[in-house]
């Protein structure tokens, strides 16, 4: 009898053990939660992603933080605002929740992006647009970066002529950055002379006419990435430029950048945080999408001032470089 009792109990045992393994291998049971990857594209103004490293680091850790499928595009062509909009349109249409783009041209794209119907939300590293579906912008004030290059440019002894040498005022932020340069330099406004720098050999001339045919030292501020690499590439080919250029000024935080700093041909550099930039970007985007829209609002993030000590500070080392 005894044992009767047995077999009953370990059948009813193997039993109950054989309907939870079923139960949970449907599904019944144990509901393995959902997560749910947001799809979202970002447009940069550059043909080339390899200036983009610390903006990406930025957005892959939020990216993966916050399950987001990131598709990070570039241009055919460098700063072609007509590309950028099409591609926007693209991106949305094949199943984009947001957008994070660095616009080309921000006066050309506002009135360009009235025109268009956008179903996903864009977040905007600079300024923000007044398109409705523009929910937040996130940048350095442009103004007073140009403050602090206009500045340093002023405290250097001498009445030396300065060349604000650029792409082209309606690309990027160069217009605000002459606009916080001119504001800082006051009174010695008069010895800006702006240079636009329209082919590939404008830069190097401006940087020999300093040479011959009348000898003259100068100093440069340049009101992009692209025009100040040129500027330093061209320095660093002869000592004798470096002479007549008293102080190399300008924006931007690559490496090869950093690099012309550290060198001592760049005289003095505003930065930010690009890493925290680019977080913040795809955050700001998983928010919109989460909340089918949301507030309106800009994020200005601090602009320094550094000149080559601060490479080796521990204050700026970790966000100048970051690590994965």
């Amino acid at each position: 009898m005894e044992q009767g009792r047995h077999s009953v109990f370990f059948a009813c045992s193997a039993g109950v053990l054989v309907l939870l393994y079923l139960l949970s291998s449907t599904n019944l049971i144990l509901h393995e939660k959902k997560v749910e990857i947001y799809p979202i594209s970002v447009i940069v103004e550059d043909s080339s992603d390899e200036d983009y490293e610390k903006l990406r680091k930025g957005m892959d850790q939020a990216a993966e933080a916050l399950h987001v499928d990131l598709n990070f595009i570039t241009l055919y062509e460098p700063n072609d605002q007509e590309q950028q909009l099409q591609l926007i349109s693209r991106e949305i249409s094949d199943g984009a929740r947001a957008v994070i783009f660095s616009p080309a041209a921000p006066a050309k794209a506002a009135p360009a992006l009235d025109e268009m119907v956008l179903n996903s939300p864009l977040v905007v590293l600079g300024n923000p647009f007044p398109h409705p579906q523009v929910l937040c912008g996130i940048s350095i004030d442009y103004m007073e970066a140009g403050r602090l290059l206009g500045e340093a440019a002023g405290e250097l002894s001498g009445d030396y002529p300065i060349y604000l040498i650029t792409q082209g005022l309606d690309y990027g932020y160069a217009r605000e950055l002459k606009d916080g340069i001119l504001k800082a330099l006051g009174q010695q406004e008069k010895r800006v002379t702006l240079y636009p720098l329209n082919s590939e050999d404008d830069c190097r001339q401006l940087i020999e006419s300093t040479v011959y045919p009348q000898s003259q030292q100068v100093i440069l501020i340049a009101l992009d990435e692209k025009s100040l690499e040129e500027a330093a590439r061209v320095l660093e080919e002869s000592s004798v430029y470096g002479g007549q250029v008293m102080g190399l000024f300008g924006i931007g935080g690559t490496n090869r950048i950093l690099n012309y700093l550290d060198k001592g041909i760049i005289r003095g550099l505003v930065v930010h945080n690009l890493f925290d930039e680019g977080y913040l970007s795809v955050e700001k985007a998983v928010e919109a999408i989460q909340e089918g829209g949301g507030t309106r609002g800009q994020i200005t993030l601090e602009a320094y001032y550094i000149t080559k000590e601060a490479l080796r500070d521990s204050k700026y080392e970790k966000m100048l470089y970051p690590i994965d």
